[in-house]
């Protein structure tokens, strides 16, 4: 039997809901495929599950660091016995975590973990015109699908990685997961490296220029012009008129600050200031008219500023801390998220401007639809359950990544 499961009268952090979702919804078997990176091996550097940490948030707010289990089976009875509020991913250790009490320091450390970043929608509020702090909507999830279309993509073409997961933080942002075996194994130094050549645009709450993207000879790297092409697919749409970010004084006064020539800026705005709340497009024009009056080398630089301009407000905005070092704790697909009662789903990139958040499974949903479905299983564990419910898209896509991986991961130990 589920508890009470009206979808707004759920409470997401209850003890009851947390273990009817823990012992009937979550997938620990694809969980450990993936990161176990297949099935369950005998030779201790290539069985990776128990030497993985797991830390827990408990509904009190206690925080349980270095829990370690030799199997999903192991794993799922502990966290049925914890119901916590949310669990999150560490890396995996020279020696079982669960152990490190016992263990010298000398011996224990971080020797493995995905590359992780993260992409939080609250670093957009200086730009964004519909959503503040916590709350989102499909409107501004648009900078989320910019920014997912450029890193994606960045990463496939210019580092090679292909087992990418991108999953929904459950509230405001997208977390994405590399799998691939090489970035599995970057040092830290090696990971800030990477994190730094990615990162363009600083996470300044303040308006004023954030990008700093050229070298000295004025033009932007290849990679950084594949970018703008990028956004500039979908600037007209999602800056220029659903966010009219240009369209009040503060939002046109910001733009301006971005324009290098002195004397456009001037004409700019004595002309926007006898109409200040024009649209966001016809200023843009407007600025782009002012830009074919300019004589070489003015126009180049302006050009420049506009490419700037399009980094400054569609540019993925990453969190740079938790991508730099093997030991920071990310959290784990398919959680609740506390608040809203959403689950962490996985996003297939190639859709991401379709996705909405208002629309992911909820704990309270999900519980209604167990209850519709009722159970083949009385008397007996519930497993796969899930697949009754809307989560079982989210689950399948899932299971496919963890199947990559393991693919990958067998190809690798034949070739050896």
């Amino acid at each position: 039997m589920t508890p009470s499961s009206d979808k707004e009268d759920v409470d997401p952090t209850s003890e009851q809901v947390l273990l009817t979702f823990y012992r009937r919804l979550y997938p620990f078997k694809q969980l450990f495929k993936w990161l176990n990176r297949g099935p369950e091996r005998t030779e201790k550097e290539l069985r990776l599950f128990p030497y993985r940490e797991f830390a827990y948030t408990l509904r009190n707010q206690a925080y349980l660091r270095y829990n370690s289990y030799p199997s999903d089976i192991e794993m799922k009875k502990h966290v049925c016995l914890l119901t916590p509020s949310r669990f999150e991913i560490g890396p995996v250790y020279s020696a079982q975590p669960k152990d490190k009490k016992t263990v010298r320091s000398t011996h224990f450390k971080a020797e493995k973990r995905e590359v992780v970043f993260d992409i939080d929608m609250t670093d957009y509020d200086p730009i964004r015109t519909c959503c503040s702090e916590a709350d989102i909507c499909k409107r501004c999830w648009g900078f989320i699908a910019v920014a997912v279309q450029v890193l994606d993509k960045a990463i496939r073409d210019q580092f090679g990685y292909n087992q990418l997961l991108w999953v929904y933080s459950g509230r405001r942002g997208i977390h994405l997961w590399i799998s691939d075996k090489e970035a599995f194994e970057l040092t830290d130094d090696q990971r800030k490296a990477m994190v730094e050549y990615l990162t363009v645009v600083k996470n300044g709450k303040e308006p004023g220029k954030q990008v700093n993207s050229r070298f000295a000879s004025k033009d932007l790297p290849p990679t950084l012009k594949e970018a703008c092409q990028t956004i500039n697919e979908s600037f007209d749409e999602l800056i220029l008129q659903d966010q009219n970010c240009f369209g009040s004084k503060e939002g046109y006064e910001t733009l301006l600050s971005l324009i290098p020539d002195a004397k456009v800026v001037s004409r700019l705005r004595e002309k926007w200031s006898d109409n200040p709340g024009s649209p966001s497009y016809i200023k843009w024009d407007e600025m782009k008219d002012e830009i074919k009056t300019l004589e070489q080398p003015a126009r180049r630089v302006m050009r420049n500023a506009m490419e700037d301009i399009l980094l400054q407000y569609a540019y993925p905005r990453l969190d740079a801390e938790v991508s730099k070092h093997r030991n920071h704790l990310l959290k784990a697909p398919f959680c609740i998220h506390p608040k809203t009662g959403r689950i962490c789903v996985p996003v297939d990139p190639r859709h991401v401007a379709e996705f909405d958040p208002a629309k992911v499974p909820t704990i309270g949903q999900l519980l209604a639809e167990l209850d519709a479905a009722g159970s083949s299983n009385s008397g007996r564990e519930h497993r796969d359950d899930w697949q009754k419910t809307s989560l079982k898209p989210y689950i399948d896509m899932f299971d496919q990544y963890a199947n990559s991986v393991q693919e990958k991961q067998t190809k690798m130990d034949l070739s050896w």
